[in-house]
C-alpha cells in the first residue's frame, strides 16, 4: 500500500487562494491529505478552512493559532501533526499558487531515493516568473549567504516547496530549533544534512503571487542573517 503523505500549507489572509488550492491539490492522482495551518486570519482563511474540513473529512485537517506566530512554529507544528499521525511523507508549499502543485507527484516519487526533496528556482530548468529586479537579487544573496556560512549545498536553500521523509524529521528536536518565520527553510536544512540526509533538487516556475500581499518583513531579514551567522559560527550538531 501506498505511505499517504500530508501537504503542510500555513495561510495568513489567504482566504481567495485556499479553497482552489485545497481542491487542486486531492483532484492530484496521489494518496495526500491536506493540513491547513491558519494563524487567525482577519479574512476569514480560517474558517473557509474549516469548511472544507468538514466537507472533506479525514482528507483536510485544520490548526487554528491565536496569531501571526512564524512560518517556521506554523512548519514545526505541522510537523509534529505529521509525525503524531504517522505519516512517512511530507510536503509543504505556501498557499498562494507559486509553488506549481502538479509536481507533487515527481516529489513523492524522488523521496525513494532522498530524504528532502527540494522544489528549486535554481538549477537548471527552474526560474521565477513576474518578480522585480530587486527580489531576484535579495533571493540569489540569500541563498549564497546560506551556502556560504552555512555550509548548504543546494542551490535553492530558501524555498518552502519541499518534501520530506519523516524519519529525518524523528531526528530533529523540533522544540529547540530557533527560527521562527522563513529562516527555518535554512535550519532544517541545515540539520537534514548533519544527518546525511540525501538532498534532491528538482526545478520549478516560481510563479509571483497574483491574490494578497507578500509576507516578508525587514523582521524575517533581520531573523535570517541571525541564523545564518548563528549556524556559520556555531556549527551545532544534531540536538540530543
Amino acid at each position: 500500500m501506498e505511505e499517504r503523505a500530508l501537504v503542510i500549507i500555513p495561510t495568513y489572509n489567504e482566504a481567495k487562494n485556499i479553497e482552489p488550492l485545497v481542491e487542486k491539490l486531492l483532484s492530484l492522482d496521489l494518496s495526500i491529505d491536506v493540513l491547513v495551518i491558519d494563524d487567525n486570519s482577519p479574512d476569514g482563511t480560517g474558517t473557509k478552512a474549516e469548511v472544507l474540513s468538514q466537507k472533506k473529512p479525514g482528507r483536510v485537517f485544520v490548526l487554528h493559532r491565536p496569531g501571526k506566530l512564524g512560518l517556521g512554529t506554523a512548519h514545526r507544528d505541522g510537523f509534529s501533526f505529521a509525525l503524531e499521525k504517522g505519516y512517512e511523507r511530507l510536503v509543504t508549499m505556501d498557499a498562494d499558487f507559486s509553488h506549481p502543485s502538479e509536481i507533487i507527484p515527481l516529489m513523492l516519487e524522488k523521496l525513494g531515493e532522498a530524504g528532502m526533496v527540494i522544489g528549486s528556482r535554481y538549477v537548471p530548468g527552474g526560474k521565477t516568473k513576474g518578480w522585480p529586479v530587486s527580489r531576484k537579487i535579495t533571493s540569489w544573496t540569500a541563498n549564497f549567504l546560506a551556502r556560504f556560512l552555512m555550509g548548504l549545498k543546494p542551490r535553492d536553500c530558501t524555498g518552502a516547496f519541499r518534501a520530506y521523509r519523516a524519519e529525518y524529521l524523528r531526528k530533529l528536536r523540533l522544540d529547540r530549533l530557533m527560527a521562527r518565520g522563513y529562516s527555518a527553510h535554512l535550519e532544517v536544512l541545515y540539520y537534514f544534512q548533519k544527518a546525511r540526509a540525501a538532498v534532491v533538487e528538482i526545478p520549478i516556475t516560481f510563479a509571483n503571487r497574483k491574490e494578497g500581499k507578500s509576507k516578508i518583513s525587514s523582521r524575517e531579514v533581520r531573523e535570517t542573517l541571525k541564523i545564518m551567522f548563528y549556524y556559520c559560527w556555531h556549527r551545532p550538531e544534531l540536538p540530543a
